[in-house]
């Protein structure tokens, strides 16, 4: 097995990350320093990252989070504030998980986090087209013209933004808030917020409800479950 496919399957990070460990120098196989990324692992081989022997998780952990607001989308945060995985730590003490994009600070709702680096290269590569559904709350008065205009595509960082559906789902004249439903298949960071900004409109709240055919149901925010069998079956061969 290739030295990057290896230490994904021992739940380390994705084959790209996992690609820089031994760019980086922490890699050993057999007691040997490698550098080389095509070094084949074979039965028997003795794998070490940084010194710590490494083992294929036979068993991949596969689960879904309502992620509240006010935690970072990290495995550890520098400034100390909190992260995801300081929610599943509990439960999950000794279980290399990571998760599967991101999340921004400020925003909840659906996110996966698994120990399979493989699935997570696959799910976050800039070729994979999965459909991200968000619930949003935008302040002031939302338009179709407004929407017109983030459907056709806005532009974002120097780039324009992929077309994309959005459907006004009310105005509340109390609050001066519009509701607006937003499917992306990019993953841009801070999209959609971004993409408002775009057309002069402030994004409140933000969560996201659905990846492909995932919802978030039944999950309170800052709790998780495990995906059911035919949950992981459709996102390894979304």
């Amino acid at each position: 097995m290739r030295i990057n496919r290896y230490l994904a399957e021992c739940g380390l990070a994705s084959r790209r990350k996992c690609e820089q460990f031994v760019i980086d120098g922490l890699v050993s196989v057999n007691g040997k320093i490698i550098s080389d990324l095509s070094t084949d692992v074979k039965v028997g081989d003795t794998v070490r990252v940084d010194g710590k022997k490494v083992n294929p998780i036979h068993k991949h952990v596969y689960l879904i989070m309502n992620k509240p607001k006010g935690c970072v989308t990290t495995v550890s945060d520098d400034r100390g504030r909190k992260t995801v995985m300081d929610i599943v730590r509990e439960s999950y003490p000794n279980t290399r998980l990571f998760p599967v994009g991101r999340l921004d600070y400020d925003t909840e709702g659906l996110l996966i986090l698994t120990t399979d680096g493989n699935l997570c290269n696959r799910l976050t590569h800039p070729s994979s087209e999965i459909e991200k559904v968000y619930s949003a709350k935008i302040e002031g008065e939302v338009t179709e013209a407004d929407l017109n205009k983030i459907r056709a595509g806005v532009e974002v960082d120097g780039k324009i933004t992929k077309k994309c559906r959005a459907t006004l789902l009310r105005y509340d004249q109390k609050t001066k808030l519009s509701s607006v439903e937003i499917a992306i298949s990019e993953g841009m960071n801070r999209e959609v917020r971004k993409m408002f900004e775009a057309i002069g409109k402030f994004v409140k709240f933000l969560k996201r409800v659905a990846y492909g055919d995932l919802r978030l149901r039944g999950i309170n925010r800052g709790a998780f479950r495990k995906l059911t069998a035919e949950e992981i079956n459709y996102l390894k061969n979304v």
